[in-house]
């Protein structure tokens, strides 16, 4: 279709957002149903009026990113990242460099120093959190959030660290410190070097294979020799040894 192709080049050279790396039938279909909804005829009277309205602009930026997401999301995870993964770190270095990456609305960094704190202090703990959705961001630093979002928290770390608010609930400031937020474009800008953890989850799928390949190859070269990297549960990788990675476990993967 040449109106969605000239839409995607359009959106790259406004935002710098390749959507030519996501899946194409996905992104299209999403994206379609957005304009319709909307009331435009095709992309390129979308991408007319997505130039003139900022909110517009955000809207879809929120519908392409697909904010999902939850603490303790695939709970089984973070029991093996508290009792197997952070005290192999923690005993080479007490202070973990940490990024959750593609972090969406917050509820994983802020999962991942709950976590954490059962090994630290939270004044130990430094976590940076990026996403390529602002929206998706502010929401993060507010750090309110509805009661279905924390189906999987423990008993214990809800009454710790969460503050009933009518129907929703608030992450305690305590928490909310050891998370720094930036937005963070993984296609196309630079990353770190010499994380211990970096924890990516449920967003590469969105990815094609020639993206996904990009990604975890520049992750690899972000982490020290023995850090882990920690994917989501349709994510497992096939052939990590390709990327530098050693299987540490289901869905967790050592740099060489």
């Amino acid at each position: 279709m040449p109106d969605y192709i000239k839409f995607v080049d359009s959106i790259k050279r406004k935002t710098g957002i390749d959507l030519a790396a996501y899946k194409e039938a996905q992104m299209k279909r999403r994206l379609t149903s957005l304009y319709e909804k909307k009331g435009y005829k095709n992309f390129l009277t979308f991408f007319e009026a997505l130039d003139k309205d900022r909110d517009l602009m955000n809207e879809f930026l929120d519908r392409m990113t697909i904010n999902v997401s939850e603490f303790y999301r695939n709970g089984k995870r973070w029991e093996i990242l508290q009792t197997k993964i952070f005290p192999k770190l923690l005993a080479n270095n007490k202070r973990l460099k940490i990024w959750s990456a593609a972090c969406s609305t917050g509820e994983e960094p802020y999962t991942t120093a709950m976590v954490l704190s059962n090994h630290i202090p939270l004044s130990q703990i430094a976590i940076q959190a990026t996403d390529l959705d602002e929206n998706a961001i502010q929401r993060a630093k507010v750090g309110i959030y509805p009661e279905r979002s924390l189906a999987e928290v423990p008993d214990e770390m809800k009454s710790k660290y969460f503050e009933q608010q009518n129907q929703f609930y608030k992450v305690d400031d305590a928490i909310k410190k050891t998370v720094t937020f930036r937005k963070h474009n993984l296609l196309k800008d630079t990353y770190e070097k010499n994380f211990d953890l970096i924890i990516c989850r449920n967003v590469m799928i969105y990815f094609t294979e020639e993206a996904k390949d990009q990604i975890y190859q520049t992750f690899s070269d972000s982490l020290r020799s023995g850090g882990i990297l920690f994917v989501g549960s349709t994510e497992q990788i096939f052939n990590p040894g390709k990327y530098g990675f050693e299987t540490e476990d289901t869905f967790f993967y050592r740099k060489k």
